[in-house]
């Protein structure tokens, strides 16, 4: 009889050079990865293999919305794998059913069918399809202060710097600037902005654009939360114009804001919603496009010419019904609502105390702080596209104090699970507050 040799247990040290010698780290030069050895996680916290506790204040991509460790997605990955762990997508499955229907309850309006993807870049990929096929128009737009996935046009209507080293300019895509407040303007009107928008229409020729795509509230390019009016003006001149206004809720769906949908604080319907991330809490990698009835009925005889092994794959699905009932019987999206404003509290606190915070944004658990020199004149606290020594000195900071968020170029993210206490919040915090002593070094007095 063969007695099956124990698994090897790696210490930290070895799974960490191990990663770095045989895998490519996402958006950096491989001799600065310094990742750390996740072995487990609950709730709103994850330890490392050498036992150091973290809580991840920024759920993880912004996407581990029901937390960590979740029995009942567990159960529902189990369940499924046991029972039928993949078909093909010509074929039909109970979970795919189920979770389309699930789907056509929740979405915005009258946002009634999907097409399921592996994740937020291949939903924006296929949106693009989807609008060009049903308009007959190859443009799109989209603004600078942006990020849709790294995939070919998903990264052209990217505006942010990710975008410069992958974009050749043969995409058909347009960019707008968007509304913003920050060190280079000052707060644009939902009026002066939309005003930007049909010039921009106008000068391109609307009859040749498909889509206006945009991040209902933008995520990693700064929490830029729309001002009142923006998205029923964008909704009027789409519909003005015939091109298809999409929504990238990637980010921002499924709770993340205090609602189902960020659309659904503006009561505005988009012809196609993206989703990804929060739809599975990120547990087994799943998109979505949802689309309004004249959207889908091209497609009654007409090919949709877009196809993915993966697409509405049993585990995923299982995945985000089971995702989908934690959120529901927990009040995930309410508990959103709710710690959003003590979250709220806490930027004005900060504010209040520290020269550093320059400005301070959030809707729901969706929040970021914006560091600067000067009040006054709204310097950064690192360059745009750059870092300082007192950014990478909260860096520090918040890895040996057990704080895992993004800080991007002069911003801290504070985006952690929706399932977060009050006492929670208050311990991130208190270690934020903290590292911000080190941002007012910085500023000039």
């Amino acid at each position: 009889m063969t007695i099956a040799a124990a698994p090897h247990v790696l210490s930290a040290e070895e799974i960490v050079s191990l990663c770095k010698q045989y895998t490519l780290y996402d958006w950096m030069a491989q001799s600065a990865a310094d990742p750390l050895p996740v072995d487990h996680a609950k709730g709103v916290y994850f330890w490392t293999t050498d036992g150091k506790r973290y809580i991840d204040f920024n759920s993880q991509l912004m996407s581990v919305n029901a937390g960590h460790g979740d029995r009942r997605i567990i159960e529902a990955i189990k369940r499924q794998a046991e029972k039928l762990a993949y078909v093909n997508p010509f074929l039909a499955h109970e979970p795919r059913a189920l979770l389309g229907q699930k789907l056509a309850e929740l979405l915005p309006g009258d946002i009634d069918k999907v097409f399921f993807t592996l994740g937020g870049a291949d939903a924006n990929e296929n949106a693009v399809k989807l609008a060009r096929a049903v308009t007959g128009r190859y443009k799109v737009m989209s603004r600078y202060r942006s990020y849709h996935g790294s995939t070919g046009v998903a990264m052209a209507m990217t505006g942010d710097p990710r975008r410069w080293a992958n974009d050749l300019g043969t995409s058909g895509v347009v960019r707008v600037l968007d509304p913003y407040h920050g060190p280079q303007r000052e707060v644009d009107s939902a009026e002066k902005a939309l005003d930007y928008l049909e010039e921009t229409i106008q000068l391109e020729g609307p009859h040749t654009i498909a889509a206006f795509f945009l991040e209902t509230v933008t995520g990693t390019n700064g929490v830029l939360i729309p001002p009142d009016g923006y998205l029923q003006g964008v909704r009027e001149l789409c519909d003005r114009y015939g091109i298809l206004m999409v929504c990238d809720e990637i980010m921002s769906g499924f709770g993340r804001t205090g609602a189902w949908f960020a659309v659904d604080h503006w009561k505005v319907v988009p012809d196609i919603i993206t989703m990804a991330k929060g739809l599975t809490s990120s547990y087994v990698p799943l998109g979505a496009v949802g689309m309004r009835p004249r959207v889908a009925e091209h497609f009654e005889k007409n090919v949709f010419y877009g196809g993915l092994t993966y697409n509405s794959h049993p585990l995923a699905c299982a995945a985000a019904l089971g995702t989908i009932q934690a959120y529901e019987e927990d009040d995930m999206i309410g508990n959103a609502r709710r710690m959003g404003e003590v979250m709220r509290a806490h930027h004005q606190e900060l504010a209040d105390k520290h020269p550093s915070v320059g400005l301070t944004r959030s809707i729901g658990l969706f929040g970021i702080l914006e560091l600067v020199r000067d009040r006054r004149t709204m310097e950064p606290l690192a360059p745009f596209n750059g870092t300082s020594d007192e950014m990478k000195a909260i860096a520090k900071y918040f890895r040996e104090h057990g704080l895992y968020t993004f800080l991007r170029w002069h911003s801290i993210m504070t985006n952690p699970p929706l399932c977060i206490t009050e006492d929670e919040l208050n311990e991130g915090f208190a270690i934020i507050d903290k590292a911000l002593d080190l941002a007012d070094q910085g500023v000039r007095r």
